[in-house]
């Protein structure tokens, strides 16, 4: 559809041609400098912003959940998310996600960690579990166990940096290591203390002989520490606000004199201060797991829609903001949601099984911003999400709400008059290659999808009036930024 649509030029003797003001298609050919600059912008984002990426661990405790094809599907179509992290290497998963751009993390179950240190087992399991599914599906890291150093299983802790240089090596072997990193991720109780954060030290004994050696691996194979900071589970009433980024009187660190105003700074540069005292403050720090439930027992404070869209919204904007925290300034941070899904078949208390941003059937249990707006429309809302970015020391600007616009197609627009669109726009000589086949903006391949950008891009490289934005009213303005995965909407 792409190719026939390039090679589709425009005629001004056309009907088309004359619904459109004239003036316009003078604008786009005088502001061709403009417009140029302008097409760089999604190299320039997508560089800014790799770090800062917004992901989720997809779980599958549950016995409703959506065929893996569906939520690749609606993943790449419907949300901004543009990586996953699974706790194995399921098979089904791993081919549902090819040919996405959505990046993958598989995960070793941390009962295999003793046998992967023998180099035949981890040389098998990189041959069953990765070289069937690479390139086709972007598996970007492997995971060595999860949380392992708070099992206090002596084997497993013996065995797990050890696991992990096998691993390397077996990727190495199969010549992947570049693509694909080995790391693996710890809960916030490898800190001896973490208040104040400048103070923050890991647990003796682990310190020099797992963690020292662990953090030297991870700088050698270019791979970043992995953690789970939760908020949620070190919130009582009196530091609610503080937890879930509202204002609040902060939290004073009087080592450094620096004045917290959310958790989750305090705990990132906890892990950071850990770090520094080893030696390794030039490590990358990756948030593996963080989030807030929907649902709790009647006891728990703070547990509900509103809570947990706060939470989760207030998260999103912050790490990928690029403010970072006061002793990673300028920083942003590859972030893993929990979870994907409520899940119904995970024990313990019921707010283990309403983590999840959307329920079985993909209506979001609250809203954040992870959707497309091309697809809130036609989503069934379970909860509205949090409001507007209260005023006082919060958080940092909204990668989703910053007073920049685009234009989209309107829900109602039919496919033959949003084809007509990109015939137009892409007949002017503005760049339509992002939706040409292998571009990073041609899936999903469907002509409202393709029209979403080509619109924006005309709106963006005129004067970006409202007006630019018509197209025989089918097109609208949104405050939301459609960008996807690698497709980015400048």
């Amino acid at each position: 559809m792409a190719n026939a649509t390039l090679n589709s030029l425009f005629s001004l003797s056309s009907p088309m041609a004359s619904s459109f003001a004239l003036s316009r298609l003078l604008r786009a050919y005088t502001s061709i400098a403009a417009t140029l600059l302008l097409l760089l912008l999604p190299t320039l984002l997508h560089i800014q912003a790799k770090g800062g990426s917004i992901g989720v661990n997809y779980g599958t405790l549950a016995d409703n959940l959506p065929l893996p094809s569906k939520v690749a599907e609606f993943l790449l179509d419907s949300t901004i998310i543009d990586r996953i992290r699974l706790f194995d290497a399921n098979p089904d998963i791993l081919r549902a996600f090819a040919h996405t751009r959505i990046s993958v993390t598989i995960t070793v179950p941390n009962d295999q960690i003793p046998r992967l240190v023998k180099p035949n087992f981890a040389e098998e399991w990189i041959k069953f579990n990765v070289q069937p599914y690479v390139p086709a599906t972007d598996i970007i890291r492997i995971l060595v166990g999860n949380e392992v150093l708070s099992t206090a299983n002596k084997m497993l802790i013996a065995n797990l940096v050890p696991a992990m240089q096998s691993l390397h090596t077996a990727l190495s072997e199969a010549s992947l290591s570049r693509r694909i990193q080995v790391s693996t991720p710890h809960s916030l109780g490898i800190l001896s203390n973490s208040s104040p954060p400048s103070t923050a030290r890991f647990r003796q004994g682990y310190d020099t002989h797992v963690i020292k050696p662990m953090l030297s691996f991870l700088r050698e194979t270019n791979s970043p520490l992995m953690v789970n900071p939760y908020p949620f589970f070190g919130t009582t009433a009196e530091t609610l606000d503080y937890a879930l980024f509202r204002p609040n009187p902060g939290v004073y660190d009087s080592d450094s004199g620096i004045l917290y105003t959310n958790m989750l700074d305090a705990q990132l540069d906890a892990v950071y201060s850990a770090m520094k005292s080893l030696g390794f403050a030039d490590l990358d720090i990756v948030i593996a797991e963080t989030g807030w439930p929907s649902k709790g027992d009647p006891a728990q404070i703070g547990v509900g829609p509103k809570e947990a869209a706060d939470y989760n919204g207030n998260l999103l904007r912050h790490v990928v903001s690029g403010v970072g925290t006061p002793l990673m300034p300028n920083r942003t941070f590859e972030t893993y949601i929990f979870a994907l899904f409520n899940e119904n078949l995970k024990p313990g208390p019921v707010g283990e099984r309403n983590f999840g941003l959307f329920e079985p059937d993909l209506s979001p249990v609250y809203e954040i911003g992870i959707l497309r707006p091309t697809a809130q429309s036609s989503t069934p809302r379970a909860h509205h999400g949090p409001e507007p970015t209260p005023k006082g020391p919060s958080p940092s600007p909204s990668p989703v709400a910053d007073g920049k616009t685009w234009c989209l197609p309107k829900t109602e627009a039919d496919s033959e008059a949003l084809q007509r669109n990109i015939d137009y726009v892409c007949g002017l000589g503005l760049d339509c290659g992002p939706i040409q086949e292998n571009g990073p903006c041609f899936l999903p391949n469907t002509v409202r999808a393709h029209a979403a950008y080509v619109m924006n891009a005309y709106f963006q490289a005129t004067d970006g009036n409202d007006s630019d934005c018509d197209f025989q009213q089918t097109g609208d303005l949104t405050t939301v930024d459609p960008s996807y995965g690698k497709c980015k909407y400048w």
